[in-house]
């Protein structure tokens, strides 16, 4: 503890380069604890949709033939269209015994209004049995039916969010809605479910698949389709059957010219793991980076003050002072340094990501920051190593100087 406060009171001395090497440090912790909240979080709010599926879930979704899984998604993304998958398609792959539950969706934006109000909002065009593949729970009146579906009915059920809006605490059942100057029965509303992706769940009604192509957009495609399974321990089979179904409905020869991909959940899942812990072992790197130019800070402070203090590093010794002691010494200022500056970096990044937090939850964002108590100690212990290792040449460098070379250097 004498050390400790000895080394404190040298590090008073001069204050300017001790604020700035400790801001450094704090800098650097305070960016790594957030970048590590920041990546949990993110996997957290992946993992919470695949959730909405469970492992017996097969999904097809349209691709863009000959390219891999990126450049389809970018592609679709741009506006390309895919419209090959048909609703014969889906009946095709019905037929599969062991399939149980199917359902098609298609998605559009359009406005939604009731009386004097309105809400631009996003229609999906889901199957009826949507409710029985994913997570998709009614709070009030029900979904609706296959006969509904069938015969491409003017039914819908209003998320929680568009309820709300439109209807406040008024009861929305049996009313009726104008979606593109057709007008829907009110059959049910979905339970909240938050936001995801910067994208409100509540945000979105449902509306039959055939009623969405047929009344809405005027096509005859899907975006995809999810199949739940009756066996999952033969779930892979079933999906190689499906993707043979497809191909020979597609008239497919080549392994490239898919212009589908079928993935079973638990592969979604791994693959998701992978592309998120790629993610946070980036955003990790880049933390480490921004530490380890504080602890360089260090040692160049470090070094500059054992120039500094050569007479007096030559008086301790003549008095008896062994290397152990003037190398435990400046380590000691070295550990000072990154201790406070590592809990100032702790309470800054903690703050920042309470704030986020804050504001992620007023905007909807759905994406939050996930702080865990071994992301801070791992952030913590790391730059205190850091701050050792950066004090260790320095601190040598000291203890092995000559005294009487030092009492020289007056």
């Amino acid at each position: 503890m004498n050390n400790f406060q000895i080394a404190f009171n040298n590090l008073k001395k001069n204050k300017s380069r001790m604020i700035l090497t400790m801001i450094a440090v704090a800098l650097g912790v305070s960016i790594l604890i957030i970048m590590l909240a920041t990546g949990a979080g993110l996997k957290q709010m992946i993992l919470s949709e695949m959730d909405y599926y469970g492992s017996d879930v097969i999904n097809i979704e349209t691709r863009v033939p000959g390219k891999n899984a990126t450049e389809s998604s970018t592609d679709l993304a741009q506006g390309v269209v895919i419209t090959t998958f048909k609703n014969s398609d889906i009946e095709k792959l019905k037929k599969h015994s062991n399939v149980d539950y199917v359902y098609s969706y298609v998605t559009g934006q359009e406005i939604i209004k009731y009386e004097g109000e309105s809400k631009n909002t996003l229609i999906f065009g889901y199957g009826a049995d949507a409710p029985l593949v994913e997570k998709l729970e009614v709070a009030e009146g029900r979904f609706y039916t296959e006969e509904e579906e069938n015969s491409a009915s003017l039914v819908v059920v209003l998320g929680h969010g568009v309820k709300e809006e439109l209807f406040g605490d008024d009861d929305a059942l049996s009313k009726t809605v104008n979606i593109k100057g057709l007008s829907f029965k009110v059959v049910g509303v979905v339970k909240e479910r938050g936001a995801s992706a910067m994208m409100s769940l509540d945000d979105i009604v449902y509306i039959p698949t055939l009623t969405m192509q047929k009344r809405i957009l005027g096509t005859d495609y899907v975006l995809g389709v999810s199949l739940k399974v009756k066996d999952v321990s033969i779930i892979d089979e079933t999906k190689e059957d499906l993707i043979y179904i497809m191909r020979e409905e597609h008239n497919i020869k080549g392994l490239n010219e898919d212009d589908f991909e079928a993935t079973t959940m638990d592969e979604m899942l791994s693959m998701v793991n992978t592309i998120v812990n790629g993610i946070n072992a980036l955003l990790i790197t880049l933390a480490l980076v921004s530490l380890i130019v504080g602890g360089v800070g260090i040692m160049n402070i470090m070094y500059v003050s054992v120039t500094e203090r050569t007479f007096e590093v030559g008086l301790r010794m003549a008095l008896g002072a062994k290397k152990r002691d003037i190398l435990i010494q400046f380590l000691a200022e070295a550990l000072v340094l990154t201790l406070i500056g590592g809990v100032l970096g702790i309470v800054v990044g903690i703050s920042f990501c309470l704030f986020f937090n804050y504001i992620s939850s007023l905007l909807n964002f759905g994406v939050t920051s996930l702080i865990t108590i071994s992301s801070v100690i791992f952030a913590f212990v790391f730059s205190m190593f850091l701050g050792l290792l950066a004090g260790v040449y320095p601190a040598k460098r000291a203890s092995n100087l000559d005294p009487i070379v030092s009492l020289m250097k007056k």
